[in-house]
């Protein structure tokens, strides 16, 4: 039996949500989504593209983002970062304003998935 399976339901993953507070500025909260919960998701696409690397943007939807290689530094609208590594989902929720900036502190790659979410569907996250 693998290890998932024994505590199925008390297992979480860590992750960062990227949000949206007045004034059109973005913050970042931790915390996990649990494992094996199913996503409303219709697609989800590869990229490797780092072209908005240094630049402030906002998400252009919300989506979870996995990475697979990398290790980024995020910084948000006022100025606090955290580290974003393999085995961390980012929740892409700031869809408007200042947005977010991030840039890749070792290598010159960043290998990543994207699972744009519904509308309206739940991202499962618990704050810490």
């Amino acid at each position: 039996m693998d290890k998932l399976s024994d505590n199925a339901d008390t297992k979480n993953i860590k992750a960062i949500r990227l949000i949206n507070i007045t004034d059109g500025k973005c913050d970042f909260e931790s915390g996990t989504i649990p494992i094996r919960q199913h996503i409303n998701a219709n697609y989800f696409f590869a990229q490797t593209d780092v072209s908005l690397q240094y630049s402030p943007h906002a998400a252009p939807r919300r989506q979870y983002v996995i990475t697979l290689k990398g290790k980024l530094k995020f910084t948000v609208s006022n100025g606090q970062s955290f580290i974003l590594e393999p085995g961390i989902i980012l929740i892409a929720a700031d869809t408007f304003g200042e947005g977010h900036t991030w840039e890749i502190l070792d290598g010159e790659e960043w290998e990543r998935i994207y699972i744009p979410l519904e509308d309206g569907a739940d991202d499962h996250f618990t704050a810490n």
